[in-house]
């Protein structure tokens, strides 16, 4: 559906108003029937003295008053619900009794995900959300029909791009080549090889069971055993429905990102704007050896792959894959970068066992004209990677005990908030890293890439 909008120009293309698809209403139209289970959940005994009231005539006239109430607001927030395209923003127009609009310029969109929860994938329908830089709400747009929804995300794409808006239309959704399909064997084994997943389990059926031959309370075992046993089935089959049938593609406007079992979702990884990297790996996964998801025959233990990107809710871009396998991935994110082998992160200082007893082994850092990057985990390792265009800003800190032996932490901020750190590096060594970091920063960013959509 469209109407005509209230500030066309003449001379120039005019502004038309879309409207949601027509089975939004029927999503909107629990929101009073939300309030009323929000009140009962949290006055439970003031609910129940309410309903023993009521009688069965009272009853069936408030569902009679009720049920109209809620279509009637669902089809309200529906009809005044309007977004378009102008120029140089997409314009949301909410709001029943408050109006809300919302102006998205093209130019700071930095993802347009598709999501489809299980439902909305059998009614056809799906939920347009964009990451903008500068806020941390994400903007969405539910429900659009699923062909509308890809046709208006590759719409705003060419758009951000620098398409004309007589163009855009015909620019279409980039085309994609697949570059790792993640075998769901290969998910479940990697979660039943991961210490977090076996952790939660018996912390799950151990607590409560102590707690019971303490305390024979029924009320205390639920209180801890459900919130285990809700965090077990998170770590093992939460991420396995999360993360089934994980798909990479690669295309002009970013890396593309499919995944899930019940929710299917659609997410892209914008290029350029890529703050950090981690590869982490797991103890039980370095020594797994298997082919790679892939289907190339390549082997080697398992990886994982997590993101920072400024603004944007992606964390993870390979959820398991061969370390091979993954770091070609890791060089289409970060173009020209290399990831350094375990062989050339120089460890920590022998006297940097005075500080952390062991642990100091799983510390190393690796310069190179690339990237900044830090290791550190004795059985969980974690290699992060800032490129030196990201670094926002390098500090040196070092405590007491580590002036004693000689030792200092360099700290790296990043544009998506977080640190990466070098501990316990030698203090002279230190010293220089952050002079030099600071001008590999400086001549980092006057050599990056634009941070544009499609750019070659």
């Amino acid at each position: 559906m469209t109407t005509p909008g209230a500030d066309e120009v003449p001379g120039k293309r005019p502004l038309v108003e879309r409207r949601l698809h027509p089975i939004t209403p029927l999503r909107r139209a629990w929101a009073p029937v939300a309030v009323l289970i929000g009140w009962a959940v949290h006055d439970p005994d003031q609910a129940q003295r309410q309903l023993t009231r009521l009688t069965t005539t009272t009853l069936l006239v408030a569902l009679a008053v009720l049920i109209p109430a809620a279509a009637l607001y669902g089809f309200l927030t529906w009809w005044f619900t309007h977004f378009a395209v102008t120029e140089t923003e997409l314009r949301i127009r909410t709001g029943l009794v408050f109006r809300r609009t919302a102006h998205i310029r093209l130019e700071r969109i930095q993802a347009v995900d598709i999501t489809q929860p299980l439902l909305a994938r059998v009614a056809g329908v799906a939920k347009l959300k964009l990451d903008v830089i500068g806020t941390d709400k994400k903007d969405e747009l539910s429900f659009l029909g699923e062909g509308e929804a890809r046709a208006l995300r590759a719409e705003l794409l060419a758009r951000a791009a620098g398409f004309a808006p007589e163009t855009a239309h015909e620019v279409g959704e980039a085309p994609s080549r697949e570059l790792l399909r993640v075998p769901p064997r290969v998910l479940a084994v990697s979660l039943l090889l991961t210490g977090a997943t076996w952790g939660t389990l018996v912390a799950a059926f151990v607590v409560p069971s102590v707690l019971w031959l303490t305390t024979h309370s029924l009320w205390t075992v639920l209180a801890t055993g459900v919130p285990l046993l809700g965090a077990a089935g998170a770590s093992s089959v939460g991420r396995f429905v999360t993360e089934y049938d994980w798909t990479v593609g690669e295309s002009p406007d970013g890396l593309r990102i499919d995944h899930g079992l019940l929710d299917r979702t659609h997410e892209t990884v914008p290029p350029g704007r890529v703050q950090t990297v981690r590869i982490v790996e797991p103890l039980l996964w370095r020594r797994w050896k298997s082919p790679a998801p892939a289907g190339d025959g390549s082997g080697g233990g398992w990886v994982r792959v997590e993101l920072d990107v400024a603004g944007s809710s992606n964390s993870v871009l390979v959820p398991v894959a061969p370390r091979a396998v993954a770091e070609a991935i890791v060089a289409r994110v970060l173009p020209g970068v290399t990831v350094p082998p375990p062989s050339a992160l120089s460890p920590a200082p022998r006297r940097a066992r005075r500080c952390v007893p062991l642990w100091w082994r799983g510390y190393g850092l690796a310069v190179s004209d690339g990237v900044f990057a830090a290791r550190e985990g004795l059985l969980r390792r974690s290699l992060s990677l800032v490129p030196h265009a990201k670094v926002q800003s390098v500090r040196l800190a070092q405590g007491p005990w580590q002036r004693l032996w000689r030792v200092a932490d360099v700290h790296v901020d990043t544009g998506a908030g977080k640190t990466v750190t070098a501990r316990l590096r030698d203090a002279q060594e230190a010293a220089e890293l952050l002079r030099g970091q600071a001008e590999r920063s400086r001549t980092g960013r006057k050599d990056a890439r634009p941070d544009r959509w499609m750019v070659s």
